[in-house]
């Protein structure tokens, strides 16, 4: 079995996976817990060993673990937690064995971030073609590849969680409220919150398609639109851009990194 965790800058994903007897891997269990740089591999252990329990999984049934991450202090922690309770020394996303087998045409290759390297990787081999997979994350990141699988660019904009806080953060006034899709079509709202929700929502929509059509204009050949994240599903009733919405893309991207890291 595979111990896969993506390390992101809210939340931590572990997800196991069965062996498919060919040397790939299918889903089997997900679990997510908030991320916090301080917490120790002994307190990750607590938590994960009795999922693992709940799964019917002993922890002498895990034989790899990989892990991505985009929080370096989280790194230390994932360690010990394979170290200590598994026996085993974790493959390093992006790293020895585990490194990027696509080309990346973009400045400062080595500054691209791991999950978005994994976005891109399982991708095109999901869905092959020239594509533009959108991360809703902390940050939205859009990113394009061509028909090869090369990387090449995107961009980066505030997520929409982000966005409210800061509406909030920096006035007086204006009450917190939670994100979610308004429940009217209208543009035009009659409360303050039903205008900030609108604002935030309808304003979000209009910047990714504003995006997505511009990346299309400028790839000049058809794209097909992959939108991941926890927050993709909240857009999907909203606009029709997505040819895809695949929530786990992310985190299948380290099981596919972990079977090339194995060949």
């Amino acid at each position: 079995m595979l111990l896969a965790a993506d390390v992101g800058n809210t939340n931590v994903v572990f997800a196991l996976f069965d062996s498919d007897g060919t040397g790939g891997f299918t889903s089997r269990a997900r679990w997510r817990i908030a991320t916090d740089p301080r917490r120790t591999g002994d307190e990750y252990a607590v938590w994960l060993l009795q999922l693992l329990t709940i799964e019917g999984v002993a922890r002498e049934d895990i034989k790899q673990i990989i892990y991505a991450s985009v929080v370096p202090r989280a790194d230390h922690n994932l360690t010990v937690l394979s170290q200590k309770y598994f026996g085993l020394t974790p493959i390093k996303a992006g790293e020895g064995k585990a490194a990027w087998k696509f080309e990346i045409d973009v400045d400062q290759p080595s500054s691209l971030g791991a999950d978005r390297a994994l976005n891109i990787l399982a991708a095109h081999k999901k869905y092959g073609g020239d594509l533009i997979v959108i991360d809703f994350g902390t940050a939205t990141k859009f990113e394009a590849i061509d028909f090869n699988g090369t990387y090449k660019g995107g961009s980066i904009a505030p997520g929409i969680n982000l966005s409210l806080d800061a509406l909030v953060g920096k006035t007086a006034k204006l009450p917190r409220i939670a994100i979610r899709a308004p429940e009217s079509a209208s543009v035009i709202g009659r409360n303050t919150e039903d205008q900030m929700l609108i604002g935030v929502f309808w304003g979000y929509v209009a910047m990714m398609e504003g995006v997505v059509a511009k990346m299309k204009s400028e790839i000049g050949r058809p794209a097909k639109v992959v939108a991941t994240g926890g927050l993709a599903i909240l857009f999907d009733d909203a606009t029709d851009i997505f040819d895809e919405v695949d929530s786990e893309l992310t985190i299948d991207g380290l099981a596919i990194l972990a079977q090339q890291a194995a060949g």
